[in-house]
């Protein structure tokens, strides 16, 4: 077996393993939820992460390849749950700071979403100009 396919094989063990440690979290935020008889934003956000998450998985699984955009957005979403979750004891700076790392994050969203669809257009144009 060549290096190349043994880190492959890994790889997807390890995806393997982040798809059920995913769906265990899943679970016991359900339970957790359904003990307590009571869903919080933070809780739905938390479940939003999740099924970002396992998203982000099947992108992997369809194309060989992770959008950038997804982490960025698991990103946004785990700063506004950690605001929610801390925002009677926050102080106002870092309020702000947190504020800003996500208008920073959705920037940096914006402009892959924006070069993405910039080189994919321009593979189409490729695509379409080659001769037979």
């Amino acid at each position: 077996m060549s290096m190349s396919k043994f880190i492959e094989q890994i790889e997807k063990l390890l995806l393997i393993l982040i798809m059920l440690a995913t769906l265990v979290a899943v679970g016991a935020e359900i339970m957790h939820m359904v003990e307590y008889r009571t869903v919080e934003l933070s809780d739905l956000l938390l479940l939003f992460i999740y099924a970002e998450v396992m998203g982000m998985l099947a992108a992997y699984y369809n194309s060989n390849r992770i959008p950038v955009t997804l982490p960025l957005i698991i990103a946004m979403t785990a700063l506004s749950r950690m605001i929610i979750l801390q925002s009677k004891e926050l102080d106002k700076i870092v309020l702000i700071y947190e504020s800003g790392s996500i208008l920073l994050l959705s920037i940096a969203a914006l402009i892959m979403s924006i070069k993405d669809k910039y080189s994919l257009d321009k593979l189409k144009n490729r695509v379409i100009r080659q001769p037979d």
